[in-house]
């Protein structure tokens, strides 16, 4: 239990005990059905309210955190739409019975599927992201590499040859696709040989930059192609 949620419980029991102690300690003349109707369309709403916290809070991500922040504002509203109408039922003698369940149930019905809804675009948005991800890991991890080797870089040939690579890399086109996945491994290949040279300094750093640059820019230009 993550501390978001820890600090949301503690709100959420005081609230809960707040409303039956006001329920139970005011004085009324008569206990009807309407007035349990009411009440426990409430405490359902809080029970749903919880349940819909723990979902929303659970996260640790902070942006998992924002893609569930609609599910617990959805669930607020419901809970204080639902304690507004299950109040007035509970305080007005008399209330038909049958209405209270009606209205309060609908709100909750309401409720309960924009909740879903949230969830579910929640859900859509976070694979998206995580698709994302995976889509540009290529290049940024290729990019984080040639910045180590630039820093790494001895000679003056090598260092510039590094930035010229490293530069080429820093502002391709971050997506990848199955199609470029024999282009992006023959780019592997030569970093892999590019990286070798500029350790053991040898002579064909600058020929192996060049290739690999043109490797990059044909990467680019079949992204171009595929957009």
């Amino acid at each position: 239990m993550n501390k978001n949620f820890k600090y949301y419980l503690s709100v959420w029991t005081i609230l809960l005990v707040l409303f039956n102690v006001v329920t139970f300690v005011v004085p009324r003349p008569l206990f009807g059905g309407a007035f349990w109707s009411g009440y426990i369309f409430i405490t359902l709403a809080f029970i749903g309210q919880l349940v819909c916290g723990y979902v929303a809070l659970k996260e640790e991500n902070i942006r998992k955190l924002f893609y569930n922040f609609p599910i617990l504002s959805i669930s607020y509203t419901g809970l204080i739409l639902t304690s507004i109408f299950g109040i007035v039922c509970m305080v007005i003698p008399g209330f038909p019975i049958g209405l209270s369940i009606i209205i309060c149930f609908a709100i909750l019905c309401f409720t309960v599927i924009f909740v879903l809804k949230a969830k579910l675009a929640a859900d859509v948005v976070e694979a998206v992201d995580e698709k994302i991800k995976v889509q540009t890991f290529f290049i940024k991890s290729l990019a984080v590499d040639a910045e180590g080797l630039m820093v790494r870089a001895k000679t003056d040939v090598a260092k510039a040859e590094c930035k010229k690579v490293y530069e080429a890399i820093r502002y391709s086109d971050p997506m990848s696709k199955e199609e470029l996945n024999v282009c992006e491994a023959k780019i592997t290949v030569k970093f892999d040989e590019f990286s070798n040279a500029v350790a053991l300094e040898k002579d064909n750093i600058k020929d192996v930059a060049d290739e690999l640059v043109a490797l990059i820019e044909d990467r680019n230009r079949k992204c171009k192609v595929m957009k």
